[in-house]
């Protein structure tokens, strides 16, 4: 059995709901999908939001919003996807890494106030494998210091601290309906979560190429014309069908991954070896979303090797982000403030495991026998 790292999340009502789209005859952006999808978000989360082309343009939308520029300074981690540091560089911000946490691999909130400067404008937390960051802390530091906070919530949708869905507790928030993550709406997508108002219309505008399209068919202008800077941020609707699909499954899709997430660490906790490091548990206000399951190994080698030894066994493991400071374009628009204690060396550890929804249970354990072996071949 050849078991993938990842399969695409399929209810089964995409097609539908695409075909409905097509009947339509209006595929372009904002139609009735579209639509439907901000009716379920904004209900969910309690929060304005604008389905995007995906996570990254939700990002880049935010450094417009915030007009962010040649001197400004953004703080976040290293250890986060490229988009979360090119949204602002493009804009001519300096990128400012702090380290991490090695328990949740998420930004360490305890470094972030020495980073700030007079130049700082923005905190942007990443919510690592749906895993929250420590946001009250967060934004106590950002409200002394009037900074905006931007959560990247790429693997948050479904994730909550304190109750608060991630996403929503910042100024803004961003999910992403890649074919990774736990939604997907076809293979791309995002979601731009706006929590304030000051911000919403003019968001509209920027995603709609800089022009008051949207309140033009509403009939709130007679004409519509240019009248800010922007792109085309708009999904198409066929995008939108395939996302409301699983969205109307939200819930089951979440207990399944949960359900299979505990079947993992339940049957690796019964490997007793110093080569493997399960996730660590965190506070009991943090729940996440098992958007990923994830082994530490003792060191880079071992974790090389157990690449090798799953990919033997037809299983697809993958390790993850490279630490954006240690990479050409890094050297170009960042710094690290402070010392890499964690950021390098843990991220040199992990190793994700085959993860998706309704991934069998036998599938599963084939996996963890793999595992092992490994492990037993290393004794």
């Amino acid at each position: 059995m050849s078991i993938p790292f990842n399969k695409p999340t399929f209810i089964g009502n995409e097609l539908n709901y695409i075909n409905n789209a097509i009947e339509s005859n209006k595929i372009s952006g904002d139609g009735l999908f579209t639509k439907k999808c901000h009716t379920w978000f904004e209900e969910k989360l309690n929060s304005k939001v604008l389905l995007t082309t995906s996570c990254t343009h939700a990002l880049e939308m935010i450094a417009i919003l915030l007009n962010i520029g040649s001197g400004d300074e953004v703080i976040m981690p290293s250890y986060t996807f490229v988009s979360t540091a090119n949204a602002f560089a493009i804009r001519g911000a300096k990128i400012v890494f702090v380290d991490i946490r090695p328990d949740t691999m998420n930004i360490d909130e305890t470094k972030i106030e020495k980073a700030i400067t007079t130049k700082t404008k923005v905190i942007v937390p990443v919510h690592y494998a749906g895993v929250s960051c420590e946001m009250d802390v967060i934004m106590d530091i950002a409200n002394k210091y009037n900074l905006f906070v931007v959560e990247d919530a790429a693997q948050g949708m479904m994730a909550t601290y304190k109750g608060k869905h991630l996403g929503t507790i910042g100024h803004f928030g961003a999910y992403s309906f890649h074919e990774t993550k736990n939604y997907t709406s076809g293979g791309e997508g995002g979601l731009l979560i706006i929590n304030d108002s000051r911000f919403y219309d003019r968001a509209e505008i920027i995603r709609e190429k800089g022009t008051n399209r949207s309140k033009f068919f509403r009939g709130m202008v007679d004409k519509y014309s240019w009248v800010d800077i922007g792109s085309s941020y708009l999904p198409s609707d066929i995008n939108a069908a395939y996302l409301y699909a699983q969205l109307e499954q939200a819930q089951n899709i979440n207990f399944d991954r949960l359900n299979k997430w505990k079947f993992y660490y339940d049957e690796l906790s019964l490997v007793n070896n110093k080569l493997i490091a399960l996730p660590e548990k965190h506070a009991i206000y943090i729940k996440h979303n098992a958007h990923m399951f994830y082994i530490k190994l003792l060191n880079l080698d071992v974790r090389t090797a157990l690449i090798e030894y799953l990919k033997k066994h037809h299983i697809q493991s993958a390790f993850h982000y490279v630490p954006l400071h240690s990479s050409i374009a890094g050297s170009n628009f960042s710094v690290f403030n402070g010392q890499d204690v964690y950021t390098t060396s843990e991220s040199d550890r992990l190793l994700r495991l085959p993860i998706y929804y309704n991934i069998s249970y036998s599938e599963i354990l084939q996996v963890v026998e793999v595992i092992k072996k490994f492990v037993e071949k290393y004794e």
